[in-house]
């Protein structure tokens, strides 16, 4: 079947972290508008995300960590009844409120039922619309917007529960996939290719040895073609050589020009670009298969067009 599903619920609607905080629940009104405004919403299969199971999220993460916001979660609940404070803090940048946990069950949720129908061939692909966010998240640590890590999930899930031997990553997020390197650095079944801006938070990344990961550092005010550039000589020979079953997108927009987190010059058309050819490796290796999954982009127009842009390569629009 040739339709893109779109995987969402309401619940990664509650999770918020203050006041002012860029990770906002608008992030998501902006890019449901932006779908519904100019229609491509209307082509979409549209699916409500259901709840991880812990074993799955327990394939990419360690059961403490786990257990550990598990407990942050419960222990909120008890403290707000006793008019105790709203958020547990994770680090200067990450809280939890009383929803946090269930939304990040649903996030990574989202990413392993759109695995399911795209293995299942009842969808060509999908985008997960989804927040917390996952790329940040280490094997066994929440950091940077993020609990767990949902693309990392997923390619485990797609290659321990299904019995893929290849799945490819691609991020394009303006920050480092730290987590997700973490999590898969030396393993020969995944190959991760990243650009992103360095030196930014959260400087890691650009000495990196391990075989697998691809990684691009660029300076601040790179803009999209030099990316582009890049892009044609050092990911497209790497990800033809793997011959990926599959293919995951930690899709952050926030190299957008206009997104005050980042400082590189990327805009919609760039994004048209990368996905049109990870896209056009997916069709010749992986029968078209995708599941791409929002991670950063804090500047509410620039980034509703930009999935906008990103949809629309997916879905054949």
């Amino acid at each position: 079947m040739n339709a893109t599903g779109y995987f969402t619920h309401k619940d990664c609607w509650k999770h918020e972290m203050g006041e002012g905080h860029p990770e906002c629940p608008q992030r998501l009104d902006a890019i449901e508008d932006r779908l519904l405004l100019t229609g491509v919403g209307d082509a979409l299969a549209r699916r409500e995300a259901p709840q991880a199971s812990l074993g799955d999220i327990e394939l990419a993460h360690d059961r403490m960590l786990v257990a550990a916001i598990r407990g942050l979660s419960e222990g909120l609940a008890d403290d707000i009844r006793a008019g105790g404070p709203a958020y547990a803090q994770i680090d200067p940048d990450t809280s939890m409120n009383v929803h946090t946990w269930n939304a990040a069950l649903r996030a990574a949720g989202a990413a392993l039922a759109a695995t399911d129908s795209v293995l299942a061939g009842e969808l060509e692909n999908a985008f997960c619309a989804v927040r917390p966010p996952g790329h940040h998240a280490e094997r066994n640590k929440a950091m940077g917007f993020c609990f767990f890590n949902n693309v990392a999930i997923a390619a485990k899930y797609a290659l321990e529960r299904h019995g893929l031997k290849r799945v490819a990553i691609v991020d394009f997020d303006v920050h480092h996939g730290n987590g997700t390197e973490d999590i898969f650095r030396g393993d020969d079944r995944v190959l991760m290719v990243s650009f992103f801006q360095h030196p930014l938070f959260p400087f890691s990344g650009a000495d990196t040895q391990a075989p697998n990961m691809v990684n691009l550092p660029v300076p601040a005010y790179t803009k999209g073609m030099a990316v582009r550039e890049l892009i044609d000589m050092m990911w497209m020979p790497r990800l033809e050589a793997f011959r990926p079953e599959m293919i995951f997108i930690s899709a952050g927009f926030d190299a957008h020009r206009d997104d005050d987190l980042g400082q590189l010059g990327l805009v919609e058309q760039d994004y048209v670009w990368i996905t049109q050819r990870v896209k056009d490796v997916a069709k010749r290796h992986a029968q078209g298969r995708i599941v791409s999954s929002l991670e950063g982009g804090y500047n509410l127009g620039a980034l509703a067009r930009s999935v906008e842009a990103h949809i629309r390569v997916l879905a054949d629009l």
